[in-house]
């Protein structure tokens, strides 16, 4: 059997950590969505399907096949990139669902098992996201079975929300085996210490405390712990993270080459992201190659202590929660005491300046508290900014990646425009 994770309409609702790559590569827990799902089939061939600009990225970052339907020769799988696939799901997956038939949820397809010939004339339509005209077309030749309780994500906050409980089941997976990085005999491990796990070549320095108490702590290969950090379980680190004097409270899933210090709660960090500096971050989501300058704050609770409200494609959703952060995407920048308000967004290659009390379009130099208009970045500036903070940690900018940007340039240009943004020279 094939498996072919897909994106639908909703990955709209995910911006702007979804510009730069497909929805089942947002982490919630220890993985990403596309490595839950290859944990789970590992002895089925993927077919990854996702938007048509971000194939030629997406085929440099992993090493199954995208965007081919003509590899299709057997029974497929179809998995919505927003489905949790943990071992329930997959149980349920297993029993209920019969071949030719799809689940659906709320009006989504959360999964389908569709014959080979289906599947080849179908998932054409795959190579961009779901739309209702296309999921009613696979109705009329496939069997529809409705469920109401897969874990379909429908928002950026659910990832924060799943994260801390995805920690703990994540861990009883992969973090039961014997530690194999160093801890300093001065450092202080409360709880059960089968509930700490410290990968090969990672240390531990002496007067850092590790709190397994509620919950797990994973830390990946080659990651280090400064003298001074508190880390309050469940929390997952990647590989090659450095925690500088840190205070990581529990919740937080931080991705591989990220430099944190400060303060950290129940947020997820993609990757290749430094916080290196004094301020607190909370239910919160950042994407890659994010910069948060020293002393920048998020706020994640209102004064009200009422639900956060998100603004999703022009309509204000209410998040069912008095704790919500910030979303920030890929490339963004803030500078020294940045002030970001409940619930905002910041958008790809930004940079941001005092206080944001409004989402910040993508490709934006944003200031208003300071007395300036927001200004359009220059695309070149973006590029070239893209390969030098890329180039600090030795990786090496792609033609890939250049199309990228000018692609997201131009698909970004009308959330600009409706925010007023002017296309100027940026000045105090």
């Amino acid at each position: 059997m094939i498996i072919a994770p897909f994106e639908d309409e909703f990955y709209e609702n995910f911006f702007p950590l979804t510009y730069t790559r497909p929805l089942y590569e947002c982490r919630t827990g220890m993985l990403t969505f596309l490595e839950r799902v290859q944990r789970l089939f590992q002895a089925s061939r993927l077919i990854c399907f996702t938007r048509n600009y971000l194939e030629p990225t997406l085929k440099k970052r992993i090493p199954h096949s995208v965007n081919n339907p003509d590899a299709i020769d057997d029974e497929v799988l179809l998995i919505n990139g927003t489905l949790i696939m943990n071992a329930e799901t997959k149980r349920l997956i297993d029993k209920k669902l019969p071949g030719n038939a799809a689940m659906i949820q709320d009006g989504r397809i959360a999964c389908a098992r569709l014959r080979q010939n289906i599947s080849r004339e179908y998932t054409r339509e795959l190579c961009r996201p779901l739309t209702s005209p296309s999921i009613e077309r696979l109705l009329k030749k496939s069997k529809q079975l409705n469920v109401s309780n897969l874990p379909l994500l429908n928002y950026p906050w659910e990832l924060v929300n799943h994260n801390t409980e995805l920690i703990r089941e994540d861990y009883r997976i992969i973090g039961k085996k014997e530690s194999e990085g160093a801890i300093d005999n001065k450092a202080a491990i409360y709880g059960n210490e089968d509930d700490v796990y410290v990968g090969k070549g990672s240390f531990i320095e002496a007067h850092v405390t590790l709190d397994a108490r509620d919950g797990p702590i994973f830390i990946g290969n080659n990651t280090n712990v400064h003298s001074g950090s508190r880390i309050s379980g469940p929390t997952y680190l990647g590989d090659k993270v450095t925690i500088l004097s840190g205070l990581i409270r529990e919740g937080c899933s931080i991705g591989s080459v990220c430099r944190v210090g400060g303060e950290l709660e129940k947020t997820i960090i993609q990757g290749y992201t430094n916080k290196y500096h004094t301020g607190f971050i909370g239910h919160a989501y950042m994407g890659e190659w994010v910069n948060i300058g020293a002393a920048t704050t998020n706020s994640d609770l209102k004064n009200t202590y009422g639900n956060v409200q998100v603004d999703i494609k022009g309509k204000n959703v209410d998040t069912g929660s008095t704790k919500v952060g910030c979303f920030i995407g890929d490339h963004a920048k803030t500078s020294i005491g940045a002030q970001i308000f409940t619930g905002r967004k910041i958008g790809i290659a930004s940079h941001v300046h005092g206080f944001v009390t409004k989402d910040v379009p993508s490709f934006t130099i944003w200031s208003e508290s300071l007395g300036s208009k927001p200004a359009e970045l220059y695309l070149q500036s973006a590029i070239e900014t893209h390969k030098r903070v890329l180039a600090r940690r030795n990786v090496k900018q792609t033609k890939e990646d250049v199309e990228l940007l000018k692609k997201l340039f131009e698909i970004t240009a009308k959330e600009r425009k409706k925010a007023g943004v002017v296309k100027k020279r940026f000045a105090l």
